[in-house]
């Protein structure tokens, strides 16, 4: 087995499928890069059983065979070397010589049959997403999903595919966030649940593309081929909790703010707050909105007042402080909305601009309890 190939374009595709190898494997074999050389293509493939992502490369050969390349010495090899031809060779079974400009350089390499094949997903419904979205519909719903083990669909992004919408919806129980795309209609009523790793991976692999991704999906696997890039993983096995019940639908109390204004402002006072529950407390009257943290433990506490618009009876609540910054800091709008009912139930904050034609927000965060 001989092949050349760019050291840069090599690097550059083992990049972007490194982040599916975990760093403590319970199949050695799976520390390894399966490469597949068929003619000038070769097929690059990491896996962690859960998730398998592979791409091809151009590449200088007339052979065909498999082998498999430790992964952690292949990538900071490359790392090393400026933009050059590299040649691979197979000396023997268990053998591989990269051979650059400055020098040579051996590799032991692994039983490739040992390599776990990806599943095939079968019987498959098929729907097509423009990269652009979905790695827009990631971004926004990726931070709110959970990590409780003990509540693995909560864990994930639910996927939800309607006639004239697709829905994108992530929770934590503490804060909620839904995505929809009206632009993004389906041919069947179709959900399912996406784990939080390959969506790691595929949002860094479709930012800046506006390419079609092509999305396979049965009952237990998915599967999306992105130009050279096929990912194909298991989904979570669970029903979603019903998230539309939580969002109290009569919000009658209504503060309009410039989104920067709020954030960097809630930022300096949460500071102040107990470092167990980061509470902030929001008083709301008329055109302004005070914001209150305290830790009596060490006498300390800020406040600050700050200029908004706000439509409602005069009201106390009380959040903690890091699901609200991290939920301001996910919107790029400059100004939000923050509707109320009362203090014992969810905040909704919503965009008031900054959004594509039919593209809607809805992020909801769950109160604290005030002391008095």
């Amino acid at each position: 087995m001989k092949f050349i190939v760019s050291s840069s374009s090599l690097l550059k595709n083992v990049n972007l499928i490194s982040g599916v190898i975990n760093s403590n494997n319970t199949l050695p074999i799976l520390d390894n890069f399966l490469f597949e050389l068929d003619g000038n293509q070769l097929k690059i493939t990491g896996s962690d059983l859960e998730t398998t992502i592979s791409t091809i490369v151009e590449v200088e050969s007339a052979d065909n065979a498999k082998i498999a390349v430790p992964s952690r010495i292949l990538l900071d090899t490359l790392k090393t070397f400026p933009d050059q031809p590299l040649t691979f060779i197979q000396k023997e079974d268990n053998l591989m010589e990269i051979v650059s400009e400055q020098g040579n350089y051996q590799i032991a390499l692994e039983a490739a049959d040992e390599y776990p094949q990806a599943p095939e997903v079968q019987e498959a419904a098929v729907s097509t997403l423009q990269a652009g979205i979905l790695s827009e519909a990631i971004s926004k719903t990726l931070f709110a999903t959970g990590n409780d083990e003990l509540r693995p669909v909560m864990t994930g992004v639910f996927f939800q595919a309607g006639k004239d919408n697709f829905k994108f919806v992530a929770t934590d129980a503490h804060r909620l966030v839904k995505y929809t795309r009206k632009d993004l209609p389906s041919a069947e009523a179709t959900e399912y649940i996406m784990p939080k790793k390959p969506l790691t991976l595929l949002k860094n692999i479709l930012s800046g593309s506006n390419e079609d991704v092509k999305v396979e999906y049965n009952q237990t696997n998915t599967r999306f081929s992105f130009q050279n890039i096929v990912l194909i993983c298991r989904l979570i096995d669970g029903k979603y909790p019903n998230y539309d019940a939580v969002i109290p639908k009569e919000n009658p109390n209504v503060l309009t703010i410039n989104r920067n204004l709020f954030l960097t402002s809630l930022k300096r006072v949460a500071l102040f707050s107990n470092k167990t529950t980061n509470q902030v407390r929001l008083k709301l009257s008329g055109s302004s909105l005070i914001i209150h943290a305290e830790d009596v433990d060490f006498a300390s506490k800020a406040e600050e007042r700050l200029p908004c618009d706000y439509n409602g009876s005069d009201m106390q609540i009380g959040f903690n402080s890091k699901f609200l910054i991290e939920v301001l800091n996910n919107l790029q709008s400059d100004d939000i909305t923050l509707e109320m009912s009362e203090p014992s139930r969810a905040g909704i904050i919503k965009p008031v601009d900054g959004l594509e034609e039919g593209e809607e927000i809805l992020m909801l965060v769950m109160p604290v309890m005030l002391n008095a």
